[in-house]
């Protein structure tokens, strides 16, 4: 399956958000990369943090932050879990509002 993550943190609301896309179009599912596009991907769910929880998790460690960022709604397994958190630190450690994605391929995972 091939997902998408679109991380946005909003420091004058305080609040980090994640959306999870993938595309679940059979016809897209062996698609090349090049041959996607915004529309090709479906929203499965959407989670918004405050600031203050994320900024204390990162403060306790990779573990705690991945804790959070998993929900019942967004729960992407453990590679990319890593991944995603290590971006919401990078956005973090910036003193500006920013966004970030990131676009996974199970098939890449086999490969390893």
């Amino acid at each position: 399956m091939r997902q998408k993550y679109m991380i946005f943190r909003d420091r004058s609301k305080k609040k980090l958000n994640i959306k999870e896309y993938a595309i679940i179009d059979k016809d897209l599912k062996r698609a090349a990369s090049p041959m996607l596009n915004r529309g090709s991907f479906t929203l499965l769910g959407e989670e918004t943090y405050e600031s203050e929880i994320v900024v204390s998790s990162i403060s306790k460690g990779m573990n705690a932050l991945l804790s959070i960022l998993r929900t019942h709604n967004i729960f992407p397994i453990e590679p990319n879990a890593t991944k995603i958190a290590e971006s919401v630190m990078a956005l973090y450690d910036s003193s500006e509002d920013g966004s970030v994605e990131l676009v996974f391929d199970d098939l890449d995972l086999l490969s390893v």
